[in-house]
């Protein structure tokens, strides 16, 4: 493990193992009996600092084990030489389970409690409870520390990760609700553009041409109200051009249709989605073309969340005076009762409904429980200049 990746309570434990390692070498090598149990000390703990300087050893697993056992070899044969290497065992529990996989370390941990056990007897010393006991109650409160501690870590990287999960999420949702309201703020310029600049200028210049209809051929005001006619068809091209810029991205690339379509697209969970249209297609006003589409994303968003649906379908329907949106899925369904006198009810239904009756169209659901459910909006056709029928009016673009 790379030094500048420790938190200060690692810096701490490994400072710590440094030491009790160095003491209990130390010790060792002091009651030492023989000069080969100074110079197995003295090796023991030039091996413990070669690895602890290595940056092999940190970034190898293998490296590791390989110095473990090197590790592991001069403190047997410090056994050999003094039964006060047994205490070294302590640090080196620490090791093995640090450095091993569970499945290696365990066992390491054990033949080293075994081994200072009868390292200890070997020498001749006195048996006594405390021979058996003390090396492995060292085991088993290693085991038990690192064990734990390793859960603790667990613990952390889980809630680190859910932190940072909750970070994301919430910068997504700030996104798409930033998303959102500039959406929402586009369609409502487009919708009051329409609704007041638009149609204001249309109604002007069906004035300006009646006035002029009422004028002798050639005379001076005919070709003043000429000109004021002209400037009002020029600017209601522009305020066009202004709604059909403002509308939603799914409109910009086609028509409502085409749109209609690529929202039912199949996905890997949705129910499958079939569109089609019946009449015959005449261009809408683009307040017209948000609405039904919003409608129609929401009402699909409803079958996929909420209606465990595996078929539904989309119409749109041209009439002569009408153009009618249905969403119709074989889903679970629901009882639209205590949805129809409130305002405030759930699944986005009064967001549905405010948006056809801001048109003056109609909006209605039918569903039962186990029945599927059918929503249908229609919105009357504008009549003039300003409506599909006209095809635009003067600038061929519709309003």
């Amino acid at each position: 493990m790379d030094p500048r990746s420790l938190t200060p309570a690692l810096r701490a434990l490994r400072l710590c193992l440094h030491l009790l390692m160095a003491g209990l070498l130390a010790l060792a090598a002091l009651r030492a009996d023989s000069g080969a149990g100074i110079a197995l000390a003295v090796v023991t703990g030039g091996v413990y600092a070669a690895g602890s300087a290595l940056t092999s050893v940190r970034d190898s697993q293998r490296a590791a084990a390989v110095w473990l056992g090197v590790l592991c070899a001069s403190w047997l044969a410090l056994l050999w030489a003094t039964p006060d290497g047994l205490w070294v065992a302590f640090p080196l529990y620490f090791l093995q389970l640090h450095l091993l996989p569970m499945r290696w370390s365990l066992p390491a941990v054990g033949l080293t409690a075994v081994a200072a056990i009868l390292s200890y007897v070997g020498h001749g010393a006195p048996l006594n409870p405390g021979v058996f006991v003390g090396p492995l109650l060292g085991a088993a409160v290693a085991v038990a520390t690192v064990l734990g501690y390793q859960a603790l870590y667990r613990e952390s990287e889980r809630r680190r990760r859910m932190v940072e999960e909750l970070i994301a999420t919430r910068a997504e949702l700030a996104a798409a609700e930033r998303h959102a309201g500039t959406l929402a703020e586009r369609e409502r310029l487009a919708r009051e553009i329409h609704d007041t600049l638009a149609q204001g200028l249309s109604s002007i210049q069906l004035l300006l041409r009646a006035a002029e209809r009422g004028l002798p051929e050639g005379s001076p005001a005919a070709g003043h109200i000429e000109r004021a006619r002209r400037a009002a068809q020029d600017n209601l091209a522009e305020a066009r051009r202004f709604v059909r810029a403002l509308s939603p991205p799914d409109l910009e690339h086609g028509s409502l249709a085409a749109a209609l379509e690529r929202l039912c697209e199949p996905t890997e969970t949705g129910p499958r989605v079939r569109f089609s249209v019946s009449g015959t297609p005449v261009e809408l006003p683009t307040p017209y073309e948000v609405a039904l589409l919003r409608i129609a994303q929401s009402a699909l968003a409803n079958t996929v969340r909420h209606a465990s649906a595996a078929r539904a379908e989309i119409t749109l329907s041209f009439m002569d005076a009408s153009v009618t949106l249905d969403v119709v899925d074989d889903g679970k369904g629901f009882d639209p009762a205590p949805l129809a006198p409130s305002a405030d009810g759930g699944f986005g239904l009064p967001a549905m409904r405010s948006r056809a009756e801001s048109l003056g169209g109609t909006f209605t659901v039918e569903s039962a429980p186990d029945q599927g459910t059918a929503v249908a909006v229609s919105l009357p056709l504008p009549a003039g200049p300003a409506g599909p029928a006209a095809a635009a009016g003067p600038s061929g673009v519709s309003t």
